[in-house]
């Protein structure tokens, strides 16, 4: 049989494979093969079959192995550039927000505007120690470390949105100081996340014990008592600074509710508020388990005893 000249490319293209490979023997394997798979045929196959053939077996009769459409590094690369791609879009949309946003520069003339409207004193002394812990291990446990917003509070949030689930908070301290100075009484989608570019003002525009002295001079604690000092006298009858554990639990846990949490009004829901505070005190390792029983040992009636304002002793 006559060798033509299609026999060449497809001879010098085996070899070439089989180079590649850097196996020792492997293209005169290659080569034989070929020659005797020429040699029985009536004449050689177009050289573009012969390219279709490279890297499969040479054998007669071999079956070939079907294309797969796709495989897991596919995949992979294109959900890397999905994330990388969202990362991006996240990025850019919080750069605008910080833009669009108004400066905090001004949040402490508010807040002292504020308290002056309500007859409170402002700054006042620093927030009490009892008080400010138990606030932070109820309402915002990662407060100081946290960019003005928690990510997974907000994922948590995202994810009962998109389930169904309840309310599940998630607004820091900045976030709450945010909407207490600029945008109270107001709600939906574009508040909350003005808040959001607010609070992360807030985060790196104060120091912690400004962000928390403006927190509590102008917070509402229900009963009519703004800021910490009218509801500590209003409802023990005593100075912040002299609140103890279970006082200090109460106060902390009004905020989220502050009316339905009244301890005037509503003793019962105001100790389950306060074991839930005592609790989240537990759990942050700043009381003991003792502590805790002795600061629940306390009824809400003896904790109120002295309400109505505070004594020239208190």
């Amino acid at each position: 049989m006559r060798l033509t000249w299609r026999f060449l490319p497809g001879a010098g293209h085996l070899i070439w494979f089989a180079c590649c490979l850097g196996r020792v023997g492997t293209w005169h394997y290659a080569l034989t093969r070929y020659v005797a798979l020429a040699m029985r045929t009536e004449g050689l196959r177009p050289y573009r079959q012969h390219r279709q053939m490279a890297g499969q077996a040479m054998l007669p009769g071999a079956a070939r192995r079907p294309r797969r459409p796709g495989g897991p590094r596919r995949w992979v690369r294109r959900a890397l550039l999905a994330i990388c791609s969202v990362v991006v879009l996240l990025a850019l949309a919080a750069g605008v927000l910080m833009l669009i946003t108004p400066s905090v520069g001004n949040a402490w003339s508010i807040a002292s505007a504020q308290a002056r409207s309500r007859q409170s004193a402002f700054p006042g002394p620093p927030v009490p120690s009892r008080f400010s812990r138990a606030l932070i291990a109820t309402e915002d446990h990662r407060f100081g470390a946290e960019p003005g917003v928690d990510p997974f509070a907000i994922g948590r949030v995202l994810f009962a949105g998109l389930t169904g689930g309840g309310d599940q908070g998630g607004a820091t301290l900045y976030q709450q100081l945010a909407k207490l100075l600029y945008t109270p009484g107001q709600g939906g989608v574009p508040i909350e996340i003005k808040q959001i570019a607010l609070a992360i003002k807030l985060k790196y525009t104060y120091s912690d014990p400004q962000i928390l002295r403006m927190y509590e001079a102008i917070v509402y604690f229900g009963h009519g008592f703004y800021g910490l000092r009218a509801a500590s006298c209003g409802y023990f009858g005593r100075q912040p600074t002299h609140l103890t554990w279970p006082q200090a639990a109460v106060l902390a846990g009004l905020v989220q509710a502050p009316s339905a949490y009244d301890p005037l009004q509503f003793p019962g829901l105001t100790r389950s508020r306060e074991q839930h505070v005592i609790h989240r005190l537990v759990a942050t390792r700043i009381l003991t388990r003792g502590q805790a029983a002795t600061a629940l040992s306390v009824s809400i009636a003896r904790l109120t005893a002295r309400a109505g304002g505070c004594h020239p002793a208190g």
